[in-house]
């Protein structure tokens, strides 16, 4: 869920709104300290089985729909949805396994930092993750990120080899370096 509503955060930034639907267990402190502004989301906690015409009607209305498990989704419904979502230009984040997505994230390693010896406080969970789409973007590419990163919200995570080549020093890059995720190798 945090890779989800990072996900949401940064494509929300200067939106007039967001949505999310089936995510009964979204927490409002969680979206909150992801970055997304709570005056503009929509809760649809249980979209019961029209969930499609409801999915469909806030992609015209807000430009960000999260999605958890609202049930199967056969390849019309897909393709029906992602025709609302072109003709919007909305964006729609699956928690779930979606058929038809455009490119998939998983987070494939986790490590919380900043807990030393078994003592101290945590700084932040470093992630490992994994992107793979369809067509050009079949090639599995990885991104290290902090979730959450020193501001609260995503950062990117360049590693330095030092001059020894055996040691990584790790620089949070912010979320203005988000977009080289998506295009980075």
């Amino acid at each position: 869920m945090p890779l989800l509503l990072a996900l949401a955060a940064e494509a929300s930034v200067g939106a007039i709104g967001w949505a999310a639907v089936g995510l009964p267990h979204l927490g409002v402190l969680a979206a909150q300290s992801a970055g997304l502004d709570l005056a503009s989301g929509l809760w649809v906690d249980e979209p019961g089985r029209q969930w499609v015409q409801v999915v469909a009607t806030l992609a015209e209305v807000v430009p960000v729909v999260l999605v958890g498990r609202l049930g199967p989704v056969p390849g019309q419904v897909a393709r029906r949805l992602a025709a609302v979502l072109r003709r919007s230009g909305s964006v729609l984040l699956a928690a779930e396994s979606w058929e038809g997505a455009a490119v998939r994230m998983n987070v494939v390693s986790s490590v919380w930092d900043g807990i030393g010896e078994g003592h101290g406080l945590l700084g932040g969970r470093r992630v490992q993750v994994m992107a793979v789409g369809r067509g050009a973007s079949a090639v599995p590419r990885y991104a290290q990120m902090l979730l959450p990163g020193p501001d609260g919200r995503v950062a990117l995570v360049r590693t330095d080899t030092a001059a020894t080549g055996t040691s990584k020093a790790l620089t949070a890059v912010g979320s203005e370096g988000w977009p080289a995720l998506r295009v980075a190798g």
